[in-house]
């Protein structure tokens, strides 16, 4: 009996790394990377050791509570609100003038609302279930409620946009309408 085995054509795998390797080289210099932009927000300077900068005491009337749950619901001083409202709501707590010491303040002078920009500060709290696309929009609209007071303090003191001040302007319109955003989660 003969064998009949059958020779069947090797494959030569040797350059299958090869060009393994080049593939992962050309996706990894051909691929783009995105630049993620994050929340732009400066963290207050620390307090001087020899200084006692915050008694612990702040006004409950100057903390505009604005809280996101999980079913992306905002409410704000424990009232459901939409998104749309929520510029309006925090430029008028902002601008309030509560207690008329502001002079550049055009707000309704409301006592049970805030003082005055310096001591208004706006409170989110959000639940971890919060989707980030909603949390995103409410940050949106606190920001531009701060930019909108600010761009019309400027041009009201010195008939100029917020892109053509000076350094010096821009510090003092900062120093007008400080942005003061207390962020935390929701405790259930």
């Amino acid at each position: 009996m003969k064998s009949t085995r059958r020779h069947y054509p090797e494959v030569n795998a040797g350059s299958m790394a090869d060009i393994a390797f080049l593939l992962l080289i050309f996706f990894l210099v051909t691929a783009v990377i995105p630049k993620d932009k994050g929340i732009n927000r400066k963290l207050p300077a620390p307090c001087p050791e020899n200084v006692n900068c915050n008694d612990g005491h702040v006004n409950m009337r100057n903390i505009l509570v604005i809280k996101v749950n999980a079913s992306n619901e905002l409410l704000v001083d424990n009232e459901l609100i939409s998104i749309n409202e929520l510029k309006t709501i925090t430029k008028t707590f902002l601008n309030n003038n509560g207690d008329s010491s502001c002079d550049y303040c055009d707000g309704l002078n409301d006592i049970s609302s805030s003082d005055n920009p310096q001591k208004a500060i706006v409170s989110l709290a959000n639940d971890t279930l919060t989707s980030y696309e909603f949390y995103i929009k409410v940050q949106d609209e606190i920001t531009k409620a701060y930019y909108e007071l600010r761009r019309d303090y400027a041009k009201n003191k010195w008939n100029k946009p917020t892109n053509e001040l000076s350094i010096k302007e821009l510090q003092e319109v900062k120093k007008a309408y400080p942005f003061k955003l207390s962020e935390a989660e929701i405790k259930h």
